[in-house]
């Protein structure tokens, strides 16, 4: 048993409509609750996220894996910039209630490329592509 109400079915065609315009309005925060590389799932605890704007994009995200070029003395591991020169992109998913958000950076030092595949339950997943490290991808949510 459980403490707690199921959504209508009306809610939950609300709840849709919430994460389309936030995705489809360039205007969303993306929280990352489990990242998967190189065949590894990591738990994370902290508040990791991507925050969407029309005019910025900024990535706060842990990195697990290999890199193949780092900066000289450089302490930072994880996947954290900010773009104001990027592409975006909204695509309708393969499944209903999918949509499908890539972005495309061009002044983070080299092009990194966001695959966000939205639910419409507020569920995303997250693969991020750099030239300078093994992809990653992260389990989460559309806050």
């Amino acid at each position: 048993m459980s403490c707690g109400t199921a959504k209508t079915l009306a809610e939950k065609q609300q709840d849709a409509l919430v994460i389309k315009g936030k995705v489809e309005s360039f205007s969303f925060r993306y929280n990352a609750n489990i990242a998967l590389a190189e065949g590894k799932t990591i738990h994370l605890n902290h508040s990791y996220n991507l925050t969407v704007s029309k005019d910025t994009v900024r990535a706060f995200l842990p990195f697990y894996g290999r890199m193949y070029s780092a900066p000289i003395g450089s302490t930072e591991n994880g996947i954290k910039f900010t773009s104001t020169d990027f592409e975006y992109q909204v695509v309708t998913g393969k499944r209903p209630g999918e949509w499908v958000v890539s972005i495309k950076t061009a002044d983070t030092g080299g092009s990194i490329s966001l695959l966000l595949n939205v639910f419409e339950n507020g569920t995303a997943q997250l693969s991020v592509t750099d030239p300078k490290r093994a992809p990653i991808s992260f389990d989460g949510y559309i806050e």
